[in-house]
């Protein structure tokens, strides 16, 4: 038996016991999502957008689901300091269960929905019907998500309305062995303003040693002149396995901001696409990761300007220490007819050893006249220059170069808008260095 068999068969006698089981339109497309994922299996490096990422680690895990989540009191400490941080509304997910107590649904503003999905396909069946998406979209891990029937949040904020504090989305790894299957539904209407934060971390109280598998997909559709800033921080173990899909879809003047920023999980996929469905689209995906022993990142991109008129900004920070590996693919798309598109596309790797690896594939597809579309990809290692100017300012080697490498990410936490997310990820920059805690708080 492959191993493709052994997870489609270790799973298809749980469908029945998922999130929203017994719902008809929904059973029917679970099934043909573990269908599909049956003919396909997991991705291979023979595969084009797979070549420089390997998931056999994960087909030879055994994990399985979870339907009750359990949570330490080092976890409620930790979501109760991240509360007291950051203002907004909460929903809490541990192994992907829902968890209300640590969570809050009651506050909402007036013209907004903010409820798990595992509520909403009851209270909201035909919004979340529209929304859902279908086994065709994705990849093939992504279609073993929609299968295994996560829970997730349902988000729909009407025309007009403003929300005035962040959606706090954090999903948390408790329980070793574990696969988590989020499925988030975001959607803006006309004139529309949020700002959601997908925050993925691990329970401080339990060190397992079995991997587990965070296995996301959030779609997002931003209507007319609405605007959505969407924040994905992912620190999970350092054993754990993470692969994401953010689909979004925009209409004419609309503004989708991702930003990715990613320093956990022995491997890390992150697939970002979005398409233009109007003119005058703008859109900024901005990402910054760090990986260090043997840790691997891999953010693939996809920016369609299928209309004229459209701005997008793309720049990918990565940092590389030890043998750690960071990976960028990144494509551009600018179809026939779609004139008057500005594109600019960046990926810089800084390699901080010998044996970090960094590979980088910028493209750009275009098929229109009168476009002003640039790309380009950097890697390489802290400049001598800079390093010796430090030095002659009293500097010792190991602050000099740690100052070097906080202000290459500095360019990509700089574009973050919140503040206090600005602190947060500049503290895990900080953590991450030698004596890095000693640069003070520069952010």
């Amino acid at each position: 038996m492959t191993t493709t068999e052994t997870w489609v068969d270790s799973f298809r006698s749980v469908l029945p016991q998922t999130v929203g089981s017994g719902i008809s339109w929904l059973d029917a497309m679970r099934k043909r999502a573990l269908d599909r994922f049956a003919a396909e299996g997991w991705p291979s490096t023979r595969q084009d957008g797979w070549r420089h990422t390997s998931l056999a680690l994960i087909e030879r895990a055994a994990l399985q689901l979870r339907d009750k989540a359990v949570v330490s009191p080092g976890l409620r400490k930790q979501v109760a300091a991240l509360r007291q941080e950051q203002p907004g509304f909460w929903l809490t997910f541990v192994d992907g269960v829902f968890v209300p107590d640590l969570s809050d649904t009651e506050t909402a503003t007036p013209g907004a929905v903010i409820r798990p999905l595992s509520l909403a396909l009851s209270s909201h069946a035909d919004g979340v019907q529209a929304r859902f998406g279908d086994e065709s979209q994705g990849s093939a891990p992504a279609a073993l998500s929609l299968a295994l029937g996560g829970d997730g949040a349902y988000i729909h904020v009407d025309a007009g309305v403003v929300l005035d504090a962040p959606v706090h989305l954090l999903f948390v790894s408790a329980t070793g062995a574990t696969v988590a299957n989020p499925r988030n539904l975001i959607t803006l209407e006309r004139d529309a303003k949020a700002t959601i934060i997908e925050h993925y971390i691990a329970d401080p109280d339990h060190r397992e040693v079995e991997p587990t598998l965070t296995n996301a997909v959030t779609r997002t559709q931003v209507a007319e002149q609405a605007e959505l800033t969407h924040v994905k921080m992912q620190q999970e173990r350092e054993n754990a396995f993470h692969l994401a899909l953010i689909d979004s879809e925009q209409a004419a003047h609309s503004s989708f901001n991702s930003h990715s920023m990613s320093f956990g999980a022995r491997l890390a996929r992150n697939d970002i696409r979005t398409a233009f469905g109007g003119p005058h689209c703008h859109t900024l995906l901005n990402g910054l990761y760090y990986v260090n022993a043997r840790r691997h990142v891999d953010h693939n991109t996809l920016i369609d300007h299928a209309h004229p008129n459209g701005i997008s900004r793309e720049y990918y920070r990565g940092i590389l220490a030890d043998m750690g590996r960071g990976v960028f693919g990144g494509r551009i798309l600018v179809a026939p007819g779609a004139d008057g598109t500005d594109a600019v596309q960046r990926s810089d790797s800084l390699l901080l050893s010998r044996m970090a690896r960094a590979d980088a594939k910028p493209e750009l597809e275009i098929y229109a006249d009168d476009v002003s579309c640039a790309h380009g990809a950097t890697v390489g290692q802290i400049d001598e220059n800079a390093m010796f100017y430090l030095r002659t300012r009293g500097l010792d080697e190991v602050h000099a170069r740690n100052l070097l490498t906080y202000a290459f990410a500095g360019q990509a936490i700089d574009r973050l808008d919140l503040p206090v997310l600005r602190q947060q990820v500049a503290g895990m920059i900080r953590d991450r260095l030698p004596g890095g805690a000693m640069l003070g708080d520069i952010a």
